[in-house]
C-alpha cells in the first residue's frame, strides 16, 4: 500500500512480533535513543522463543569467556562455512560470529534480568569439523520465578502440554535425569524434582526455566525500560512511500486499522510460517500434517508482507526438522534422547536403516524427506527397542521406575494401554510379528536386526558411525563402551511411530548482514528488515548447535536496530 501519511501513531521503529528476536531489537533501539513500539499479533507474547528450549547459540559469549573458554572466531566463520555449504554470505556470517557476542553482553550490561550461563559438554552438532567445539556454545539463563511479571504473567506464551507445578528442568538437569537408572546423580533430580513440587505448594513458587525464562526475562526488561507492547494487534500490511522505501504498517487494534508511521524503519519478527499448511505443501508436498511445535499463530504474515513491497526470499522449503513423536491426544514430543540410546534401530519403510540415528535432528528430518521422494516411505519411520531399554532408559517421557500413582508421566514395566490402543507404539515378541503391524517386509526386519546386533557386540556402527562423534554420545549410556550401541534382546519389542516435526519454519525474506531486506536483483528495501524465522536463516540448511534458532533471532534483532538507529 502506497503512504499518503495520515499516521494515526508515529515513533522512530516498529517491531512486529514478541519473540526473542523483537524483544532484542526493542531494547536495543530503545537504548540508542529511539523511540520504539512492538506489535504482536497474539493475545500473548513470546512466540516461538517461548515454547523452545531457550538455548542461544553464541560462540565466544561472555558467559564463555569467563569460564576461561574462547573460541577462535575464524574457526567459527570456517566452521558455519563449510555447514551452510555456499548458501549464506560470508558477510551475514562473520556479522553474526562478530555480533552476538556484543548482543550478550549488551542486555546483561542493560538489565540485571538478564544471566546468561554457559552449559559445557553440550558439542556443537558437527564438532569434528574445523571450528566445530566438543565443549559447545550453548548459552541458557536460569529458571525464574513468573510471579515477578504481575499482571504479565497471564500474557506470556505457555507450551501446549503444561507440567505441574514445581516440575521443571534446566539444561544442566536434563541429561542427568535422563541417566536416572545409571547413576546416582540422576535420582538425585528426582529428588530435586519432587523439593521442586513441594516448595510450588507450600510456597506458591510459579518458577520457570529454558524458553518461559528468556522470555519473561526480555518481557521484564522491555517493562523497566518503558517499550510498549501492544498485544492483540496484528500487522496488515506494510505502507511504503513513491519510491518504494517502508514508512511504517497497517496494524489492526480493538478492532479498527491504525496507520503507523515508522521514521527510522520496521523491523519484522514475526516468525515464520509454521501453521500454513497449504503453503507449506506449496513449498514441500512431502509433508503434509501439521506437526510443528511451533507458536500456534505463525503464519507467515511478514514474510507475506514484504513480499507484497517487492522482498525477495530464500528457502521456503525448509525448517528446523526434528523427529517426533505425536500421542493419541494431538501433543508433539520431540525425540531427541532416545535416538541416542544404545539399544535402538530406526527403521524406513523398507525395513531398514537409512541413518546414523544419533544424528542432529536437522539432518535426521532431511533424511526422512530425502528417502520419502523415492517413494520408499521414510514419514512416518519406526524406533524399535526391547524391554531391557524400556526398564532401563526413559523412552517417550516414560521414567523407568516402579509404578507410582498418581505421577504425570508414566511409570512402571508395562506400556501405557492408550499407546498400544492408538497404534503410536506397537508390541511384539518376534521379529516378524513386529514387522507384520508396523508394515514392512519380515526379511528385511531380521536382516536389519541381525546387522544391528552384530555391530553393537562389536561396538562400532560400520554401517553409519553412530556414536562416533562426540554429540552422538550426550545422552547415550556413559556406562557402555560405546554409549550408543547395545544388542537389543529382551522381550517384547516395542516400535514407536516418528513423524516429522519441526520448531518452525526457517526460509522467509532474503537479507544482508545488516537484517536489510533484499529485493531480487539484490537492491535494498530501504526501511525494512527481518530477523527470526521471518528472514532466511543464516544457518542455511543446517543447525550448528543448540540454541542455533534463538541466537540468529536475538543477534540479528541486535543488528537491525544498531544500523536502523545509525541511518539519517
Amino acid at each position: 500500500m502506497t503512504d499518503t501519511n495520515g499516521f494515526d501513531h508515529v515513533v522512530d521503529v516498529l517491531i512486529v512480533g514478541s519473540g526473542g528476536g523483537g524483544m532484542a531489537a526493542a531494547l536495543t533501539a530503545h537504548t540508542c535513543g529511539l523511540d520504539a513500539l512492538v506489535v504482536e499479533k497474539a493475545s500473548y507474547f513470546g512466540g516461538s522463543t517461548a515454547l523452545s528450549g531457550g538455548g542461544i547459540w553464541v560462540p565466544n559469549a561472555p558467559a564463555q569467556r569467563r569460564e576461561g573458554y574462547s573460541p577462535d572466531p575464524e574457526g567459527v566463520v570456517e566452521y558455519l562455512l563449510r555447514i551452510t555449504e555456499g548458501l549464506v554470505s560470508e558477510a551475514r556470517i562473520r556479522q553474526y560470529v562478530e555480533s552476538a557476542p556484543k548482543m550478550l553482553e549488551f542486555l546483561e550490561g542493560l538489565s540485571s534480568w538478564f544471566e546468561f550461563v554457559w552449559k559445557p559438554s553440550y558439542a556443537d552438532y558437527y564438532p569434528e569439523l574445523p571450528g566445530g567445539s566438543e565443549l559447545g556454545s550453548t548459552i541458557n539463563v536460569p529458571a525464574i520465578d513468573l510471579r515477578k511479571l504481575g499482571p504479565d504473567e497471564e500474557l506470556m506464551l505457555k507450551p501446549l502440554a503444561l507440567a505441574p507445578r514445581g516440575i521443571w528442568l534446566g539444561p544442566k538437569d536434563l541429561r542427568t535425569f535422563y541417566r536416572i537408572r545409571q547413576s546416582w546423580a540422576g535420582k538425585g533430580v528426582l529428588l530435586k524434582l519432587i523439593w521442586r513440587m513441594f516448595k510450588a505448594r507450600a510456597f506458591n513458587e510459579r518458577m520457570a526455566a529454558i524458553g518461559q525464562s528468556l522470555v519473561a526475562r526480555l518481557r521484564l526488561a522491555m517493562r523497566d525500560n518503558g517499550i510498549p507492547l501492544w498485544l492483540d494487534a496484528p500487522m496488515i500490511e506494510l505502507l511504503t512511500r513513491a519510491d518504494g522505501s517502508v514508512s511504517g504498517a497497517v496494524v489492526e487494534r480493538g478492532g479498527a486499522k491504525q496507520r503507523i508511521g515508522a521514521r527510522r524503519g520496521v523491523i519484522l519478527a514475526s516468525g515464520g510460517f509454521d501453521h500454513d499448511l497449504a503453503w507449506r505443501k506449496e513449498q514441500l508436498p512431502v509433508v503434509d500434517h501439521d506437526w510443528s511445535f511451533g507458536n500456534p499463530v505463525a503464519m507467515g504474515d511478514g514474510i507475506r508482507a514484504g513480499e507484497k513491497v517487492g522482498a525477495a526470499t530464500d528457502l521456503l522449503d525448509e525448517a528446523w526438522w526434528c523427529p517426533a513423536i505425536q500421542w493419541p491426544d494431538g501433543r508433539m514430543q520431540f525425540m531427541l534422547n532416545e535416538r541416542m540410546m544404545p539399544s535402538q534401530f530406526i527403521v524406513n519403510g523398507a525395513g531398514k536403516r537409512f541413518i546414523n540415528e544419533a544424528a542432529p535432528y536437522m539432518d535426521f528430518g532431511h533424511a526422512m524427506i530425502d528417502g520419502q521422494k523415492p517413494g520408499i516411505t521414510h514419514i512416518p519411520c519406526w524406533l524399535i527397542t526391547d524391554h531391557r531399554s524400556w526398564t532401563r532408559y526413559v523412552v517417550g517421557g516414560h521414567l523407568p521406575l516402579p509404578k507410582i500413582p498418581g505421577t504425570p508421566v508414566p511409570t512402571g514395566r508395562k506400556i501405557p494401554k492408550a499407546w498400544l490402543e492408538s497404534g503410536v507404539v506397537k508390541a511384539a515378541t518376534s521379529w516378524d510379528e513386529m514387522a507384520t503391524k508396523i508394515g514392512v517386509p519380515a526379511a528385511e526386519l531380521r536382516a536389519t536386526a541381525a546387522r544391528f546386533n552384530e555391530l553393537a557386540r562389536k561396538g562400532h556402527d560400520d554401517d553409519f558411525n553412530r556414536g562416533d562423534s562426540v554429540y552422538d554420545n550426550y545422552y547415550g549410556d556413559p556406562t557402555l563402551p560405546n554409549p550408543n550401541l547395545y544388542p537389543l534382546g529382551d522381550r517384547p519389542y516395542y516400535a514407536f511411530r516418528i513423524v516429522l516435526g519441526d520448531l518452525g519454519t526457517s526460509g522467509g525474506l532474503r537479507t544482508d548482514e545488516h537484517a536489510r531486506v533484499l529485493r531480487p536483483d539484490g537492491t535494498i528495501v530501504s526501511g525494512l528488515y527481518a530477523v527470526g524465522n521471518t528472514s532466511a536463516p543464516v544457518m542455511g540448511r543446517s543447525y550448528a548447535g543448540a540454541g542455533a534458532t534463538i541466537g540468529p533471532a536475538m543477534t540479528f534483532g541486535f543488528v537491525a536496530a544498531k544500523h536502523l538507529a545509525s541511518q539519517a
